[in-house]
């Protein structure tokens, strides 16, 4: 390989890719140019490089130690390697240092303690806005029956509420059920966009909580799905042991309707052995789901599937039996007497079997990457307290019969505490560290205190997730912002914070925007999220 072309390139290769680029040129700008991805956090293109992160680090022919890619200049006849098993094991490592030092949680204590898994932060932030229409969007994302759960559900999600420390827990489950019911009163509720109907069919023994909460996401995906049941009616133990007056019935089957106007079909007085074979679904359906519920030992092997001591035997996440094609979910699989549980299973249920369906790998939902900052330290809870409505919570002896009000489902939401991270979406940190299977304690410290400085009026900054990068000093600088913000300190000790103790709202004049969308993590972001477009 000549050191020079013709045309006065530089020509070397990036994982056995040869690459031209001209002089000067940054080994991270030639790989860019070559369509290979580098991760980068501390990089602010067309700006000189900071080397501050180290996610970016690659493998030369020749030298010893790693080297970062947005900083080192490509040479004539370089040999680089950018997924190497060193590669990982380094970036892995540089995540773990950043997450060492981090303070924050990604997730909200109500979501993790959630057995669906939901979003409840998003739902409260778009219920206080007045968004009802993207509020429901969100429940049903992960919740297929919310009125149905809001009126029975034991809510272990406020039990994990920060909020309790301070004075009540936000009431969670009554602004489900205010979400839901507001939908379903409207002359045509929420339905999700379908994938459009792809030729597969799925058959689900079982049409309560979990078989009808499978139903509705592989019919969110295409799949054709038929529901039979050994009742005359769809709904389970929560039409058939629930009280109706916690649960009216035309609130059920008004919920159930929004899962069967998806095209799915319900048989109803078909019990699986006796009026349906399960080798007869195999033949007339592509995957089959078990949701009938707690099955004894000598049922399961009356039925062809393996038992286990708590019933039928299913891999934990996938919930696919030792038959390929069949699956099963609920209390089928292990006894419950939550319905929410149930649902998640039918969701959870229902990604495995469009994986399979669809020929894709067989893993069930990947859990997201979480940190978590554990429990608060004196005085952190009013830190959280500060920017949330201090309403005493709304109790149950002051909601009418048909549900919460609206402003007092506005104001109850606005008692959130805003736990999660601002940008947990959109946050590098967090996407590197789920991509790289970083380890969030590998480098266990005591934490600082979480801390947020908020005289900004549009922004937050939390100094305990900000990773020292420099992008907001150098957008502050390119602004010709009067203050600015500045690396205080020295070492180990060194943050970033506006210069003479003064206030961030004097900092940041011309540059807030910017140094919003550049930061790589949540360290800065928007007081009211809808703001930032």
């Amino acid at each position: 390989m000549s050191e020079i072309s013709s045309d006065n390139t530089i020509a070397l290769t990036i994982d056995a890719q040869a690459v031209e680029v001209p002089p000067g040129a940054t080994l991270l700008e030639a790989a860019r140019q070559a369509g290979i991805e580098i991760p980068t956090m501390c990089f602010l293109p067309g700006r000189p490089a900071s080397t501050s992160c180290m996610v970016c680090v690659v493998k030369v022919q020749g030298h010893s130690p790693l080297l970062p890619a947005c900083g080192t200049k490509a040479e004539p006849g370089m040999v680089v390697e950018s997924e190497t098993p060193e590669v990982h094991a380094a970036r892995r490592a540089a995540l773990e240092l950043l997450l060492s030092e981090h303070v924050g949680d990604c997730l909200g204590p109500c979501h993790l303690a959630c057995p669906a898994q939901m979003n409840i932060p998003l739902m409260l932030r778009q219920i206080a806005a007045g968004q009802l229409n993207e509020a429901i969007a969100t429940v049903k994302q992960d919740i297929a029956l919310p009125a149905v759960l809001g009126r029975i559900c034991p809510a272990p999600c406020e039990k994990a509420c920060r909020r309790r420390t301070k004075d009540n827990a936000v009431a969670i489950c009554l602004l489900k059920r205010y979400v839901a019911d507001v939908d379903l009163a409207t002359q045509q509720p929420y339905q999700p966009v379908s994938e459009g109907t792809n030729g597969k069919r799925v058959a689900i023994v079982g049409a309560g909580p979990a078989g009808l909460s499978a139903a509705y996401y592989l019919a969110r995906r295409g799949h054709a799905c038929t529901l039979f049941d050994d009742h005359d009616q769809p709904g389970g133990m929560v039409r058939y042991s629930v009280d109706e007056e916690q649960l009216p019935r035309e609130v059920l089957d008004a919920e159930i309707a929004t899962i069967t106007n998806l095209a799915v079909q319900f048989k109803p007085q078909c019990t699986l052995g006796h009026d349906i074979s399960l080798a007869t679904l195999r033949s007339e359906f592509d995957a089959v789901l078990i949701a009938i519920g707690q099955v004894e030992p000598a049922d399961a092997g009356g039925l062809g599937l393996t038992a286990s001591d708590r019933g039928v035997q299913a891999q934990r996440r996938t919930f696919q039996t030792e038959l390929p094609d069949v699956f099963a979910a609920g209390s089928a699989v292990r006894p419950t007497r939550l319905a929410v549980r149930a649902c998640a299973d039918g969701r959870q249920a229902a990604t495995a079997i469009d994986q399979y369906l669809t020929h894709k790998p067989l893993t069930g939902e990947t859990p997201p990457f979480n940190s978590r900052m554990g429990k608060l330290q004196q005085g952190e809870i009013d830190v959280f307290t500060a920017l949330a409505n201090a309403a005493a919570r709304v109790e149950n002896g002051q909601v009418a019969d048909d549900g919460l009000r609206h402003e007092q489902a506005r104001t109850e939401a606005e008692r959130c505490l805003h736990c999660d991270c601002r940008k947990a979406d959109r946050c590098q940190l967090r996407e590197q560290a789920q991509a790289y299977q970083a380890t969030v304690n590998r480098y266990g410290s005591e934490r600082p205190l979480f801390t947020q400085l908020t005289q900004h009026a549009d922004l937050i900054f939390e100094p305990g997730k900000c990773i020292k990068c420099g992008i907001c000093l150098t957008l502050a600088r390119e602004a010709a912002e009067p203050l600015g913000l500045s690396f205080i300190g020295r070492g180990f000790d060194v943050r970033v914070a506006p210069p003479f103790d003064e206030s961030l709202a004097d900092a940041l004049t011309q540059a807030a925007k910017t140094c919003v969308e550049r930061c790589p993590t949540g360290a800065l972001v928007w007081k009211n999220q809808t703001i930032s477009g």
